[in-house]
C-alpha cells in the first residue's frame, strides 16, 4: 500500500483521445498500474483524464512518461509492459528525453516482422556510433543488447547493399569446460562457442534464409584464431566476447579491417575467462586506441539490460558482491 502525506504533490493530465487513453492505460489499467509500482505514487483515471498523486519530483516525472507514451501511440507504436519499463528508466536518467527519438528509430524489421528499435540511451548511442565511425566498442554487461543490436545493425547494411558479407567472429575459450573432451572435429568442437552468434542471425532473418546465407558465404561464422593472414574487405565484422581476446589477438583482428568494412567488438569486461596473467585483448584496445579518430567506445551499465527484468537485478547483485570484493581487497 502507498502512504501519502501532506507534502505530497498532485496534477492532472487530460489526454483527451479516448482511443490513445485506452491503449495507454492497459488491459483492465495493466500499464497505470506498472508506472505506480515503478514510481511510487498514485494515479487515478476518469474518462481521458489522469491524476497523479506522490512526491513533486515523480509526479512531474510521470506527467512527461504518460505525454511521452501518447506521442508513441500517436505514430502507430504498439506499446507493451517492458517498454513501459524501459521508458522510466530513460526518463528517470533525463526526463528531456524524447522517446519518439529511441523507440521510433528503426534499425531492422525481422523476418518476424519484428520492429528492432534502441530500448535505452544507450543503446541509442550505440547504434548512432555505428552508423558514425568504422570500429565501434560495446562494452558492459550481459543482457543489454550488445551483440543482438550489431546483427540487426549489420543484416540492415547487407540489405541496403552497403557491404557484400557479414563476418561473425568469437574466440574459443574455455569457460570452464574443456575444448578438447568435446566430441567431433575441430569445426564441431567449436561450433557451441559460436552457437550465440547463430541464435541472433536467425531472428534476425528466418532459419531457412540464414542458413542459405551461411551456404554461399554471405554471412560467415568463425572462430577468431580463423582470421590470421585474411584481409576483409566490404564487409560488417562482429567480434563477440572481445573480453577473452589476447593482446596479439586483438591486435590481429582490427588490422584485418580493409577497404569499405566496418567493425563492431563486443564484450562484457566483468566475465573474463583468459588464463590468470593474460591482459585482456579488449580491455588493452579500449585504452591503446583512445582518441584515435574513427573509433567510439560506448559503455553499457546494468540499467540498460534489456531482458528478463531479473536479469538486471541479478547483474546488480554481482556489482554489488565485486565492489564488496574490491574494497575489502584495498583495505588488507
Amino acid at each position: 500500500m502507498l502512504f501519502l502525506n501532506d507534502s505530497d504533490s498532485s496534477l492532472t493530465l487530460d489526454l483527451l483521445d479516448p482511443d490513445i487513453t485506452t491503449r495507454l492505460l492497459g488491459r483492465q489499467n495493466r500499464h497505470l498500474k506498472q508506472v505506480e509500482r515503478l514510481l511510487g505514487l498514485r494515479i487515478g483515471s476518469k474518462g481521458t483524464s489522469l491524476h497523479f498523486r506522490g512526491e513533486e519530483h515523480q509526479v512531474a516525472l510521470a506527467r512527461r512518461l504518460f505525454e511521452e507514451l501518447a506521442g508513441l501511440l500517436r505514430e502507430g507504436y504498439p506499446l507493451y509492459p517492458p517498454d513501459i519499463d524501459y521508458a522510466v528508466r530513460i526518463l528517470s536518467s533525463d526526463s528531456s528525453t524524447r522517446l519518439k527519438d529511441i523507440f521510433l528509430d528503426t534499425i531492422y524489421v525481422s523476418a518476424r516482422k519484428k520492429v528492432i528499435t534502441p530500448k535505452s540511451l544507450a543503446q541509442k548511442t550505440y547504434i548512432d556510433a555505428i552508423r558514425e565511425h568504422d570500429v565501434v566498442f560495446g562494452v558492459g554487461p550481459a543482457g543489454t543488447g550488445k551483440t543482438y543490436l550489431a546483427m540487426a545493425m549489420a543484416v540492415a547494411s547487407l540489405a541496403r547493399k552497403e557491404v557484400s558479407r557479414i563476418i561473425l567472429v568469437r574466440p574459443a575459450v574455455e569457460a570452464g569446460e574443456k575444448l578438447g573432451f568435446l566430441p567431433g572435429d575441430i569445426a564441431e568442437k567449436v561450433n557451441p562457442y559460436l552457437r550465440p552468434l547463430y541464435d541472433a542471425l536467425y531472428d534476425m532473418v528466418d532459419l531457412t534464409r540464414g542458413q542459405e546465407m551461411v551456404e554461399q558465404g554471405i554471412v560467415e561464422v568463425a572462430p577468431l584464431a580463423f582470421m590470421r593472414g585474411r584481409t576483409l574487405n566490404d564487409a560488417f565484422v562482429i567480434l563477440d566476447e572481445a573480453q577473452n581476446t589476447t593482446s596479439e589477438q586483438m591486435k590481429m583482428f582490427l588490422t584485418r579491417l580493409g577497404f569499405g568494412s566496418r567493425a563492431v567488438v563486443t564484450g562484457d569486461a566483468t566475465q573474463i575467462d583468459l588464463p590468470s596473467g593474460r591482459t585482456s585483448g579488449l580491455l588493452e584496445a579500449m585504452d591503446v586506441l583512445r582518441g584515435v579518430p574513427g573509433i567510439a567506445v560506448i559503455r553499457f551499465s546494468d540499467r540498460d539490460v534489456v531482458r528478463h527484468p531479473i536479469v538486471q537485478s541479478i547483474v546488480q547483485a554481482y556489482d554489488r558482491r565485486g565492489r564488496k570484493k574490491h574494497a575489502e581487497t584495498e583495505a588488507s
